[in-house]
């Protein structure tokens, strides 16, 4: 396990957010820990997305969805 810094799409709602955040990441399945107060901030912003309280979120392009 190494720490790295790694970003996580977090969804709530129809909004998205791409947060970059500290993790243990194991060098042979990729698989991340992350501290407890790590995971509670997650959940804060998933919230935030949900109800759409993102002002003070940077904007950061477009996200489109269709069928095939």
């Amino acid at each position: 396990m190494v720490e790295k810094e790694v970003e996580k799409l977090l969804r709530g709602g129809a909004n998205i957010a791409a947060v970059t955040a500290p993790a243990e990441v194991c060098l042979r399945c990729g698989r991340r820990l992350y501290s407890i107060e790590t995971v509670n901030r997650f959940q804060q912003i998933r919230d935030n997305l949900a109800c759409d309280k993102v002002t003070d979120l940077r904007p950061l392009g477009q996200s489109f969805q269709t069928a095939l």
